[in-house]
C-alpha cells in the first residue's frame, strides 16, 4: 500500500476523535496526529493512550513507516525546563507505542519546548493546546 493511501485510512480512522487533528495540506503529506497533557505532567492521559492505541494497531499492518514524535510546551515555566518536558511527553509516547509493538526504531524524537506553539499565549500562561506530542507519519 503506498503511503497516500496509508496516511488517508489512518486519517479515516481518527477523524471522529477529539484528541486527533484533521490531516493538515494535500493527501499524501504527512501530518500530525496531537496528544494532550495536563499541566508539568508527561504521563499520557486515557484520550492520548486511546489515540496510540489505534495508531499502533493501524501502524503494525505497515512496516517501513517512520514516526517522528515531537514534544512540545507550554510558556508555564522557563524555557530550558519546557525543552525537557516536551522531550519526557515524546518519550511516554514512544514507549507506550513500543508497549503496543511498535519496533523502537522506528520512531524518532524531537522536542520544541515552547518554540512552536498552537496557540499564542504570553509568557507564564498555561494553555493544553502547546502541551502536547504531535506524531508525523513519514
Amino acid at each position: 500500500m503506498r503511503k497516500p493511501v496509508l496516511i488517508a485510512a489512518i486519517a479515516a480512522l481518527f477523524a471522529s476523535s477529539p484528541a486527533i487533528a484533521q490531516p493538515a495540506g494535500e493527501s499524501g503529506t504527512a501530518w500530525p496526529v496531537r496528544i494532550f497533557f495536563d499541566w508539568d505532567k508527561p504521563e499520557l492521559t486515557s484520550d492520548a493512550k486511546a489515540t496510540l492505541d489505534g495508531l499502533a494497531s493501524h501502524f503494525n499492518e505497515f512496516a517501513g513507516s517512520l514516526l517522528l514524535l515531537a514534544g512540545h510546551s507550554d510558556r508555564s515555566g522557563p524555557a530550558a525546563a519546557n525543552i525537557v518536558s516536551a522531550r519526557r511527553r515524546a518519550e511516554a509516547a514512544r514507549d507506550y507505542l513500543i508497549s503496543k509493538g511498535v519496533p523502537p526504531g522506528a520512531m524518532k524524537i524531537l522536542s520544541f519546548g515552547e518554540g512552536r506553539p498552537l496557540v499564542q499565549k504570553e509568557d507564564g500562561v498555561r494553555e493544553v493546546q502547546n502541551r502536547r506530542v504531535e506524531i508525523t507519519l513519514q
